[in-house]
């Protein structure tokens, strides 16, 4: 048999912080995937979105290390990360190349 507790359950209600936290971070990261996906050719989107994604897991790590109460936002960096890593695992390193500098045969010492 259970036990009912008479003076009412106590829940863990999110504060008004976190809502304004998950708001705040996900305009971080649709604002500038829109801007990628529309702006850049699209063997470049994967490496910016990984670059993008492993920023805004520092972001919010940096903000849940502020905020010591909320866990949720450890979890948050860390989908974050996965994410980053799922898009740098998809894309392939001639991409990175492209879009983190000049290619070799763009270079003036290069030989032919």
């Amino acid at each position: 048999m259970m036990a009912s507790n008479a003076r009412g359950t106590q829940r863990n209600t999110p504060s008004r912080e976190s809502f304004g936290i998950l708001a705040l971070l996900s305009l971080l990261i649709t604002a500038p995937t829109a801007l990628i996906i529309r702006l850049l050719e699209p063997e470049l989107v994967l490496p910016a979105l990984s670059i993008l994604l492993f920023a805004d897991a520092a972001i919010a790590a940096l903000v849940a290390r502020r905020s010591r109460r909320n866990i949720m936002l450890w979890d948050i960096a860390g989908a974050f990360t996965l994410m980053g890593c799922a898009a740098a695992i998809f894309g392939e390193p001639d991409q990175v190349a492209l879009l983190l500098g000049p290619s070799i045969e763009s270079h003036p010492d290069a030989q032919p």
